[in-house]
């Protein structure tokens, strides 16, 4: 496998203090606000939450994640199933690794989000998902910061 289809990496200076941005990443209701998600389930690690998607063009898709790893206003990760050629609630299905990870700097949070383990995909299926949420990670960067923004 390519390198370059291995990790996907984002980062993004959020002009509020960590603990504004954690509370919209780690608290289920504001995530599902900017993420554009209805959620069922509970934000802890192991747990397997349900998501339905409000997003414009994909409402009503479901997909699961499961919760990885908390570690309050550093690090939050979970493991989903980036192919959109499998059914989401398999879950068998190979997943990938997202971790949003939270900095204090000067003028704010700089978010860093990486999606690991395509490795792990389909290669039938791979560069579409790598490509499809390489896209969607950068929307979700900025869907997070205009909802700090808004609500800072």
């Amino acid at each position: 496998m390519s390198p370059e289809l291995s990790l996907i990496e984002r980062k993004t200076l959020i002009r509020a203090p960590r603990s504004r941005v954690w509370k919209a990443i780690a608290d289920l209701n504001q995530f599902s606000a900017w993420f554009s998600v209805k959620a069922e389930g509970v934000f802890e690690p192991g747990a397997r939450v349900r998501m339905t998607s409000t997003y414009k063009g994909h409402e009503g898709t479901v997909f699961y994640m499961t919760i990885d790893e908390i570690s309050p206003e550093h690090r939050f990760s979970w493991r989903w199933n980036p192919d959109a050629e499998l059914p989401r609630e398999d879950t068998t299905a190979p997943t990938t690794l997202v971790e949003f990870r939270l900095e204090e700097v000067e003028g704010g949070t700089l978010v860093t989000v990486t999606e690991s383990g395509f490795d792990r995909v389909d290669p039938a299926h791979r560069a579409k998902a790598f490509a499809d949420n390489s896209e969607g990670w950068k929307i979700q960067m900025e869907n997070l910061s205009a909802y700090v923004g808004k609500t800072a």
